[in-house]
């Protein structure tokens, strides 16, 4: 009895394990290898402990199961309703500066290594300069906008 219960628990955990690779844990991973070798495991020890009869039972009804789960699993569309269908069309930051106009003014917050912060028309914004370092502080002029980047330069 106790040899039966091994077989088929760890045909059974190795489907288990197999599906749960399929629908949560996407990928080659420790879950799918760890799946497959159970089922694996089950059928070679169906062979040992009850002779190949049994063995080749085991292994064709362990094959018609799993291909009796991935049909119905299509039929039903289960992958379907797995599958992301919508679209990401929004942008980050967009529209972030139809406020800004080329010639506005405003002050260096952070040191632009060319990088960093600026206040422009009282909101702050990530600026870039031309390839030169403005101090903390020091007046800017926006000089270019290309779609979200903001291309400043020192007023002195």
């Amino acid at each position: 009895m106790s040899a039966w219960t091994t077989v088929i628990f760890l045909v059974i955990s190795g489907f288990v394990l197999l599906i749960v690779e399929v629908l949560f844990v996407p990928g080659t991973t420790v879950v799918g290898i760890l799946g497959l070798i159970a089922t694996v495991l089950g059928i070679y020890l169906s062979f040992d402990y009850f002779g190949s009869e049994v063995g080749w039972w085991f292994t064709l009804g362990s094959t018609m199961f799993f291909g009796l789960a991935i049909y119905i699993s299509f039929r039903n569309k289960t992958w379907e309703k797995l599958a992301l269908k919508d679209t990401n069309v929004g942008k980050v930051n967009e529209g972030l500066t139809d406020s800004l106009t080329v010639g506005d003014k405003g002050m260096a917050i952070s040191t632009l290594k060319p990088i960093g912060k600026a206040e422009l028309n009282d909101k702050e914004y990530e600026v870039r300069t031309t390839g030169s370092y403005v101090d903390s502080g020091t007046t800017v002029q926006i000089i270019k906008i290309e779609k979200n980047n903001i291309i400043v330069e020192p007023i002195n």
